[in-house]
């Protein structure tokens, strides 16, 4: 069977055994979990004794699906092994497995997965290890902020399906890691704001970003950022800016509460009710209007809308 595997690696501000107790107990893998998110209602039970060899976790929900957890290996402050059990939608077994490292008075923590897929599903590969990569990504940084704050500045709310008027911005075409968005998008504000003052167009529009093209396996994304501007707004002819436009349609709406670090919970969510539902997205990848500004609002009541719009 073709075997795959993948790992992601984080540092924390934060001792050792402070981050070992968050992987190690069962108790409190509810608390960062990057896939119970999707599904507040997920079913989890875990056994009496939650961080020893042979403690289990057990989940089962209708959108993220059902497995369970076991702790084959533990050695106090360096590593956690856990057999993972998928059993639906798809049945597997794999080897999950966090590794740490004190770097100072930090850790350095990773998190590996190695398992199998079914011969007949070998063109898979190169998904699921781009899907899985990403789940990681987005749980470690939860385990960070946990370890560092006691919190997670990230909250979402399942809208639903809704009408989505019609949508002009103008702006600037990028792309950029789908874990370093804010490093890709910081320069691009910078240019728009130029533009805009050269321009003398108005500003009070708000901050949109239309996500274009996604390329899983390189984890990259190519996006048009900039601000919404009235359909009536005749743009000088000589303007750098993209003049892109989104008919009314039908959307599913997703709304993140936080950091922006966080958003990837967002579209996790989104894509997985999506899929649960069965909605036909359309060629746009998705939005992300930024309600909230950055200047008068604490990064934990960010507000950032997130729409899929459907055929």
């Amino acid at each position: 069977m073709p075997a795959w595997a993948t790992q992601k690696t984080i540092q924390i501000d934060a001792p050792v055994s402070k981050v070992y107790s968050l992987v190690s107990d069962f108790h409190s893998w509810t608390a960062w979990s990057p896939w119970l998110i999707a599904d507040p209602k997920t079913k989890v039970e875990v056994t009496q004794t939650s961080d020893q060899i042979g403690s289990k976790y057990h989940w089962t929900s209708d959108i993220v699906g059902e497995g369970e957890l076991k702790h084959t290996t533990l050695e106090l402050n360096k590593y956690v092994e856990c057999e993972l059990r998928f059993i639906r939608p798809m049945k597997s077994v794999c080897k999950t497995a966090f590794q740490l490292h004190p770097v100072g008075d930090k850790t350095e923590l990773t998190w590996s997965i190695d398992g199998n897929l079914p011969w007949y599903l070998f063109w898979l590969k190169p998904t699921i290890i781009a899907m899985i990569g990403m789940d990681y990504h987005r749980g470690l940084s939860m385990i960070r902020d946990l370890a560092q704050q006691g919190s997670i500045p990230s909250r979402t709310e399942v809208i639903g399906v809704e009408s989505f008027p019609a949508i002009r911005l103008a702006g600037f075409p990028s792309s950029g890691s789908f874990h370093a968005m804010g490093d890709s998008m910081a320069p691009v504000i910078q240019r728009i704001d130029q533009e805009y003052r050269e321009e003398g167009l108005p500003k009070e529009g708000t901050m949109v970003a239309v996500y274009t093209r996604f390329d899983m396996q390189k984890a990259s994304i190519e996006y048009i950022l900039g601000r919404a501007i009235p359909d009536t707004l005749i743009m000088p002819s000589h303007s750098k800016l993209t003049d892109w436009r989104h008919p009314a349609c039908r959307a599913l709406h997703v709304r993140h509460i936080g950091s922006y670090e966080h958003l990837g919970n967002a579209w996790s969510v989104a894509n997985r009710i999506a899929q649960h539902q069965k909605l036909k997205l359309s060629r746009c990848a998705g939005l992300e209007i930024y309600t909230t500004h950055p200047a008068d609002t604490p990064k934990d009541q960010y507000q950032t809308d997130v729409y899929l719009p459907l055929r």
